[in-house]
């Protein structure tokens, strides 16, 4: 069993307020609930969670309906301030769950599924990827970012797994990435010139990005190839939006 972060501080940016006027991501509503709610009852019926912390504006989130077993924390001010305050919770270095709230199409079975694969090798993160024909073949004509490597065309996922014990030590370099992410000169710095070179004209391999963000955050780290969209349909655009509420009422 594995204990699950969610983080849930998110603000509601400008393209998502029409449509809400909650302040904060998590608690726009899908289909009649705020959305953190689904990624809390996907984590939950997976049957792999234990204790879900859910971190963000806390005096809101207590109106939230939660499955059993859930803790409420404030959030920080920052996502890597987040990430702190849930890791320090938890009150050990097993290793543990981290989801965005914004990812309410999550499913238990893609849980399940990830959690496999993680446990098939040993390393310190877990990082989630969905290749481009899946997307197309489960959401047809979403837009999402993709990346080209040479295994293929991918778009990240917003579930990881994480030791809770590298937190600390990979603060500083995560901060500044984070930072500094529309920023591709000082990305370029961050990552080595030969490194975003190879990305850009399309030579960078899955096994390379492992090895430098495991040089970058003297850490190892592992990416796991998903079948399921789900992991990586993000609602921050309005586009996003549609489309889940599309995909909720089509259930109905």
């Amino acid at each position: 069993m594995y204990d699950a972060i969610i983080l849930a501080g998110g603000e509601t940016t400008k393209h998502l307020s029409p449509f809400s006027v909650q302040p904060f991501e998590a608690l726009i509503e899908i289909a009649g609930k705020p959305m953190v709610t689904f990624v809390a009852d996907a984590l939950a019926k997976s049957g792999q969670v234990e204790r879900i912390f859910v971190v963000g504006p806390a005096q809101a989130l207590h109106s939230c309906q939660f499955p059993k077993n859930t803790v409420i924390l404030e959030g920080g001010r920052t996502i890597m301030e987040t990430i702190s305050l849930g890791v320090g919770a938890l009150g050990h270095h097993n290793k543990t769950l981290v989801a965005t709230a914004d990812i309410p199409l999550l499913t238990p079975e893609s849980v399940s599924h990830f959690l496999a694969q993680c446990s098939q090798t040993e390393v310190d993160l877990y990082y989630p990827i969905v290749t481009e024909e899946i997307n197309e073949r489960a959401y047809p004509g979403t837009k999402r970012t993709y990346v080209r490597f040479r295994e293929g065309t991918f778009t990240g996922g917003n579930l990881f797994l994480v030791n809770p014990a590298i937190v600390p030590q990979c603060m500083e370099v995560a901060e500044r990435i984070v930072s500094n992410r529309k920023n591709p000169l000082k990305l370029c710095h961050i990552l080595g010139w030969s490194f975003v070179l190879r990305f850009v004209i399309g030579l960078l391999s899955l096994p390379q990005v492992e090895n430098r963000v495991s040089q970058l955050l003297n850490i190892r780290g592992a990416v796991i190839q998903s079948p399921y969209a789900e992991l990586g349909i993000d609602v921050d655009k309005p586009s996003d939006y549609r489309l889940v509420q599309s995909a909720f009422s089509a259930k109905l």
